[in-house]
């Protein structure tokens, strides 16, 4: 062999091991983060081949198949439909497009899943035609009801989270959609449906409860600046704040005042507990700018702000801006100015206080299973990170139980039960309605569930509402719900 030659085959016997070892890469190591890559069509189209798996809740399907007399064999079906939308989302083969569940779990729900590979042999083998598998989420049925009723038609959201796992019970969003109409494989009346709810101004599409256009947290980011204080060591719930009727902002014109327009109850100065419980603005304008916005920031983010988390839908990071000088770190210690939140992250603010200071990553599927009932895939509770000490979260837990019991959150009351918890009222501009909210847990001392809600446009009410008299009676109920009252 001359050395030419054998250069050659050296040269072919490499780009060989090359190619082989690139597509092994894809077709093993890579398979399943392809396949449940949106933009990959293909894996989508395959999906249409087979019996698409359900979506399950409560043991029951709240999403579903049947056989279609068209090309597509297969016609998806949702029970409550209106109700769950921002939980199944659709999924819809003449469009080629999926949202939800449908799009985050279609490998499973498909059966083109990385886990599936044994199971789609065994089919080829035996004959069988080609099934997806069952995708069980976490979300309990009568908890979504009571959410979805009790926020009506509101615009707004409600997420309810169990604080020691990060399973999510309910994701409720206002106004939403039926999507039925957006699965139906007549293309031209899906289009026409799909642009009317993109030029609907009360955007249906938007899943307000984990994204959608994010609003300022309002006084529930008060627990935040709080749980920094306290972790400062510089402080504790009985430190004296200044207390004046008003607080002009440091190197700015524009005055804070007090939801009540006066001092913060009697006195010169005012406790971290009590400013707490009564929401007045000015102590905790005052506090953060003590803090700095570095501290607070460091804080919101051991909590989960400037984060996106999947879940395995993916949620809109709440934010928190670097770099704020005084004026702006002294509205957002009353949850105004630059900082926003979805109602996801601030029921994990509320879940890590009543975990002991423990953040759990949110998650909302339990299992995957089989077409011949086996379990193929489970999904571990995880931890986040520690955003408090145990210590400062029992801290915490007194300061919003009184907040509910004897202060601005009393319409979360419910009998025989300690609730904790946090309204806020943000504002949005001069008259604009007000951003209502509230998030909290219960029981206190036990807790199963933690809630946040937001409801926008002032509740109908524009400036008229709040957090305490719209947001909190609607966590009430979906913690009634839990609670079994």
């Amino acid at each position: 062999m001359t050395k030419e030659l054998r250069r050659l085959s050296i040269l072919m016997l490499v780009m060989f091991l090359a190619l082989l070892g690139s597509t092994s890469w894809i077709q093993v190591i890579q398979a399943e983060e392809l396949a449940q890559n949106p933009r990959n069509t293909r894996s989508l189209y395959d999906s249409y081949e087979v019996q698409r798996g359900s979506i399950i809740a409560s043991g029951a399907a709240i999403a579903s198949s049947v056989a279609s007399d068209d090309v597509f064999s297969w016609q998806r079906v949702y029970t409550d439909a209106e109700m769950w939308a921002p939980v199944t989302g659709y999924i819809n083969p003449a469009l080629g497009s999926a949202t939800g569940i449908e799009q985050a779990m279609n490998g499973a729900l498909s059966g083109t899943a990385g886990s599936q590979f044994l199971s789609r042999i065994e089919r080829i083998f035996t004959g069988q035609p080609p099934r997806g598998s069952n995708v069980v989420l976490s979300l309990d049925a009568d908890i979504q009801r009571a959410a979805f009723e009790a926020l009506g038609d509101l615009q707004g959201g409600v997420i309810a989270i169990e604080p020691s796992t990060g399973r999510v019970l309910a994701m409720v969003t206002s106004p939403s959609f039926d999507t039925n109409l957006l699965a139906s494989h007549a293309t031209s009346e899906v289009n026409t449906t799909y642009d009317a709810l993109v030029a609907d101004p009360g955007k249906p599409l938007s899943n307000r409860a984990i994204g959608g256009d994010l609003n300022p947290p309002g006084s529930t980011f008060k627990l935040v600046v709080a749980s920094a204080a306290l972790a400062s060591g510089e402080y504790t719930p009985q430190s004296a704040l200044p207390n004046p009727a008003t607080y002009q902002l440091p190197q700015s014109s524009s005055v804070v005042h007090n939801a009540s327009g006066g001092a913060c109850g009697a006195g010169e100065t005012v406790t971290i507990a009590d400013a707490l419980r009564l929401s007045c603005n000015i102590p905790f304008a005052e506090l953060a700018v003590e803090l700095g916005d570095t501290a607070i920031r460091e804080e919101a983010e051991k909590y989960g702000f400037n984060l996106s988390f999947e879940l395995p839908l993916m949620s809109t990071a709440s934010s928190y801006p670097m770099a704020l000088d005084d004026a702006q770190t002294a509205l957002t210690g009353f949850g105004q100015g630059q900082v926003t939140a979805t109602p996801l992250q601030m029921a994990m603010v509320s879940a890590a206080i009543a975990n002991g200071g423990i953040v759990m990553n949110p998650r909302m599927v339990d299992r995957v299973i089989g077409p011949d009932l086996s379990v193929q895939q489970t999904f571990d509770d995880t931890e986040f990170g520690r955003a408090i000490e145990q210590d400062i979260a029992d801290e915490m837990v007194a300061m919003m139980v009184a907040n509910v019991s004897d202060g601005a959150a009393s319409g979360a009351r419910i009998d025989g039960i300690d609730v904790a918890g946090k309204t806020g009222t943000s504002e949005n501009g001069t008259g604009d309605p007000y951003t209502l909210w509230f998030t909290g847990f219960a029981p206190a001392e036990n807790p199963q569930v933690a809630v946040a809600v937001v409801v926008e446009d002032g509740g109908g009410q524009g400036q008229s509402g709040s957090g305490n008299t719209i947001a909190a009676p609607i966590a009430k109920k979906v913690m009634e719900a839990v609670l079994g009252r």
